[in-house]
């Protein structure tokens, strides 16, 4: 549903169709998607490995629940496992970002036989209320109170702070690489390797959240990498499965022996399982990581020069990969109606300052400068 007190309210542009990296509205106007689809179109809109793949699997069988085997689905759990940073091996399927994120606190909880734990401050991981009992701010936990308790915010990047939180009473501590709803801020290698030292010395276990940087958007399949650092759970979702409806919890042995009884009607399935193969298939054939990296590299230079030249009011450029912020003095809400109706240009806010740019990871130098080019005309 859209509408006042609902999460989507109805946007003055109805989407008709989309094709690579741009989406059509329905007066034919062609847009260029830099964020309107959440980074879930890592391979761009409507991709036809993607596509085929879905109508073969559709063709062959669309549902069946999750105790019979189907070949669709195995695949993809053996996919998922390879391409798991470390020993992340065992895979639990589900339908979305926020109940991969509620899968994981109730593993974590079983597999350590503790309750309390760890989250930074600006979090968002989910609207559940487990996953919601997670997620910093106000407006969205308020309404829906009370939470599941045992929680403890504290302030991201704050290694010290971090460490003392962390005893022989917490179950886990759960963080995001980068922050997403929380104004894109990235976490830094450092923090998240004191994250996994401290998780390891307490014997806690170590979630990321990687709903959002995830398969390849960083500029490496998992934002992790980067540290060098292996979590004992890792969430992903979003473009996973090219914005079909799944969601993932990878796990270490230790959490999977203890993740007790979880279950869910619709987790794997088939036609969902298909997609997901795709396009992970498709991410690692065409160096789609690699290629968000570059392009990312490029783009984030490409706007602080043009801050710079143009004396524009931003406060900072910020990121990694094709997941980036750009705090603005003016309010972000007023710059992304100005890009989408006047410059064609599609992107998400990160709170009230901040225009955030997570594109299909398989732009070009190309569309990054034309996207720089009408934030410069937006902002100047």
């Amino acid at each position: 549903m859209t509408g006042e007190g609902f999460v989507f309210s109805e946007k003055p542009i109805e989407i008709e169709s989309g094709s690579g990296v741009t989406l059509t509205a329905s007066d034919g106007t062609e847009y260029l998607d830099f964020g309107a689809s959440y980074a879930c179109t890592p391979l761009g809109h409507s991709p036809p490995a993607v596509v085929d793949a879905i109508r073969e699997q559709a063709e062959e069988l669309l549902y069946v629940q999750g105790s019979y085997p189907v070949a669709a689905r195995t695949a993809l759990q053996e996919q998922l496992g390879e391409v798991a940073p470390g020993d992340l091996s065992k895979v639990w399927l589900c339908n979305s970002g926020t109940e991969a994120n509620e899968a994981a606190l109730k593993f974590a909880r079983s597999a350590t036989d503790r309750e309390n734990v760890v989250v930074a401050k600006r979090a968002f991981h989910g609207r559940t209320l487990g996953a919601l009992s997670l997620t910093w701010k106000d407006d969205y936990r308020d309404p829906f109170g009370p939470l599941p308790g045992g929680v403890e915010f504290v302030p991201y990047g704050d290694e010290a702070a971090l460490a003392e939180a962390v005893d022989d009473e917490t179950a886990a501590v759960f963080l995001e690489p980068i922050q997403g709803e929380g104004g894109v801020h990235p976490a830094g290698d450092a923090y998240l390797r004191t994250a996994r030292e401290v998780t390891e010395e307490a014997s806690a276990a170590l979630v990321l959240d990687e709903i959002q940087t995830g398969v390849g958007r960083t500029g490496t399949m998992w934002a992790c990498q980067s540290a060098g650092i292996v979590p004992d759970v890792l969430t992903a979702a979003k473009g996973v499965a090219s914005g079909l409806p799944l969601g993932v919890t990878l796990c270490a042995d230790w959490i999977a022996e203890g993740a007790g009884n979880h279950g869910s009607t619709f987790a794997g399935n088939p036609v969902v399982a298909a997609a997901a193969g795709a396009t992970l298939t498709q991410l690692q054939a065409e160096s789609v990581p690699e290629n968000a990296a570059a392009v990312g590299e490029h783009l984030r230079a490409e706007l602080r020069a043009a801050v710079d030249e143009h004396d524009l009011p931003v406060r900072e450029v910020r990121g990694d990969g094709l997941m980036i912020g750009v705090e603005v003095k003016r309010g972000s809400m007023r710059v992304l109606r100005e890009l989408a109706l006047s410059e064609q240009l599609l992107a998400l806010p990160a709170g009230r300052s901040v225009v955030r740019l997570l594109p299909p990871l398989v732009i070009d130098e190309s569309h990054a400068e034309s996207a720089v080019d009408s934030l410069v005309e937006v902002l100047g």
